[in-house]
């Protein structure tokens, strides 16, 4: 089963090597992994992706709420959550080609954000599926270079404005 894991952590060195040598250890692949600030300076947001059952994740959780450094960690896969994933991707683009991959571009609700005489590099977002199926339609023109960003993901507003992660 897959789970979203969305851990607050105190922004400081070491964090990030910490808890993924932790999941490695446990023999967890990490299929995603973002982390970035917070609103608060001091704390820093983990989203990462794993396979694994309901047992397993349970102890995993139960392990990184020891970790002096986590403040929270939460299986946001039950929850109703928002989910994004960003990918730059530089695709091959000869003259003759261009007008086809910028209607795919529009299409996707993605924008071409530089343009040299051979390529377009394009910045897309949204959720894996949108990511996975713009890379499929890209391949035959050429992918010349990838980067992705991880999924990152939130909790929906919540009823009565309680405290979540």
């Amino acid at each position: 089963m897959r789970h979203v894991l969305s851990a607050l952590v105190q922004n400081q060195p070491g964090v990030l090597a910490h808890i993924s040598g932790m999941l490695a250890s446990r023999r967890f692949n990490i299929d995603s992994l973002a982390v970035g600030e917070t609103e608060d300076a001091n704390l820093s947001r983990m989203t990462f992706v794993v396979h694994g059952d309901d047992a397993e994740l349970e102890q995993v959780r139960k392990q990184l709420d020891k970790v002096v450094t986590v403040v929270k960690v939460h299986d946001i896969s039950s929850e109703d959550f928002v989910e994004r994933d960003l990918m730059l991707v530089k695709v091959s683009a000869t003259p003759e080609r261009r007008m086809e991959i910028v209607l795919l571009v529009e299409m996707f609700r993605a924008r071409v954000v530089d343009v040299s005489p051979n390529d377009l590099l394009i910045e897309i977002s949204g959720q894996e599926r949108k990511i996975e199926a713009f890379i499929e339609l890209m391949r035959p023109y050429g992918i010349r270079e990838l980067a992705r960003t991880g999924r990152i993901a939130l909790v929906r507003g919540t009823p009565g404005g309680g405290d979540v992660l």
